[in-house]
């Protein structure tokens, strides 16, 4: 047994009891923290000059961002122009020169990208590389500055483990299934037409979108007929025929979601059609934990819906489980939102809707743990292509002034250097 197993399960206890989130507790710690370095400072003094014979000062004056260098950028095929383009925009206003990889799956809009974009951009700062697999990993055996990737944790653990090879920082973007609890208190209606528009929309293909509802027993019951009206509301008596119902992107993906469809019991939808590559709108119940549909991100118009007994039940289902990209919790009674919102991590949440704020560009937006690192969107993907850059400026002149720092360090010397420390640290810091 791993000897640090115990700790980490101390801690991780303590951190889900919700014990570190107060804003009590972490001034409490950051004061204990304060009392140990004034209570033990002669003491820390006297062991820094054991280990290292020395004592150092910090000190900055300004913080200027700057681009990385040449940053790559590998975009999905579902959303093939937003997920390429808006990393894009941050990187250019960055100051970076940028490879493109678009996804090879979405061959049209690859084509449009390979062609037409390169002239509307510098071909001596910006390059696209066209491809599959092969391609992409004959691209990241080369050293970047910057690596911005958006796709499945399968992948990313590929495009991460090629980025330490080089030490190059990175940001990933990953997927995962995005649990969605529905209250009892709540209007079924009103859920079924908010998670249905979510979960159909683009066919299902979306990243953020709900993967799975977790509800009562009872509240399921009212959620299917609800369900149904919605569905047929959006796209009609045959969802095959309405224009608003997007298609599967390749016979690969299509395959495999039908074969998702044997999993539980379809309560809703079910029909197929391998020549459109159209999955009809598909309501699943009887799923169990360990079904196929449960085991990876859906990434289609099939919503599975398992029963609990509660918030408590879904909160622990839910932790069980690696973090998402996206969480959900719907309930006309706010404690229960703030409850799931409170006791759970993820990389974006949704109090009684779905994925709007995916529209906020004030808001970032980025994984947690399995579901990925880093956050964009707006001033957010500036900042992902930028290096803040800590810097000092200093006069060359009135050397008097520096004596003071240099050995030998007499008592009244360390004392002036402390007080000159501790009002060097309030000044305020420039950003550039």
């Amino acid at each position: 047994m791993n000897p640090y197993a115990g700790t980490l399960k101390r801690l991780q206890d303590a951190f889900y009891s919700g014990r570190t989130r107060p804003l009590k507790f972490r001034i409490n710690q950051l004061r204990s923290l304060s009392r140990f370095l004034k209570e033990n400072r002669n003491l820390l003094l006297d062991t820094l000059a054991q280990d290292l014979n020395k004592v150092t000062q910090l000190d900055s004056a300004f913080i200027r961002k700057e681009p990385y260098g040449v940053a790559l950028i590998i975009a999905p095929w579902n959303y093939p122009l937003n997920l390429l383009l808006v990393p894009l925009v941050g990187a250019i206003a960055a100051g970076n020169c940028v490879v493109l990889k678009p996804s090879e799956v979405s061959k049209s809009m690859e084509q449009v990208i390979a062609e037409v974009l390169p002239r509307y951009l510098d071909q001596n700062c910006f390059a696209t590389v066209l491809g599959g697999p092969r391609e992409a990993t004959l691209l990241l055996k080369n050293k970047f500055d910057y690596i911005f990737f958006t796709g499945s944790p399968t992948v990313g653990r590929i495009v991460m483990a090629a980025a330490s090879q080089h030490l190059t920082p990175i940001t990933l973007e990953l997927g995962g299934k995005n649990p969605c609890y529905v209250d009892d208190n709540c209007d079924p209606q009103t859920v079924a037409n908010r998670v249905a528009w979510f979960r159909f929309f683009n066919a299902g293909q979306t990243c953020v979108a709900p993967d799975y509802v977790l509800c009562s027993p009872e509240t399921r019951e009212k959620l299917l007929p609800a369900l149904q009206r919605a569905v047929t509301q959006f796209y009609g008596k045959d969802p095959q025929c309405s224009p608003d119902l997007a298609r599967i992107i390749s016979p690969k993906h299509f395959l495999r979601l039908r074969g998702l469809l044997g999993s539980g019991r379809v309560a809703l939808g079910g029909q197929s059609d391998e020549q459109e590559r159209y999955i009809a709108p598909t309501v699943l119940v009887d799923v169990k934990e360990t079904d196929p549909v449960m085991q990876e991100e859906i990434f289609g118009p099939i919503l599975p819906i398992l029963t609990v007994g509660g918030v408590e039940e879904a909160i622990a289902f839910i932790r069980k489980r690696e973090k998402p990209l996206a969480l959900f919790a719907f309930s006309n009674d706010s404690k229960v939102v703030n409850k799931v919102l409170e006791q759970t991590s993820s990389g974006t949440f949704g109090g009684n809707d779905g994925f709007m704020f995916m529209t906020i560009i004030s808001m970032p937006f980025g994984g947690v743990g399995h579901s990925g690192m880093g956050k964009y969107h707006g001033k957010f993907t500036f900042d992902t292509f930028s290096h803040g850059r800590g810097c000092l400026l200093r006069s060359p002149h009135l050397e008097f002034i520096n004596k003071f720092r240099y050995p030998p360090y007499a008592p009244g010397r360390q004392g002036l250097l402390v007080w000159l420390l501790k009002h060097k640290l309030s000044l305020p810091c420039s950003i550039l």
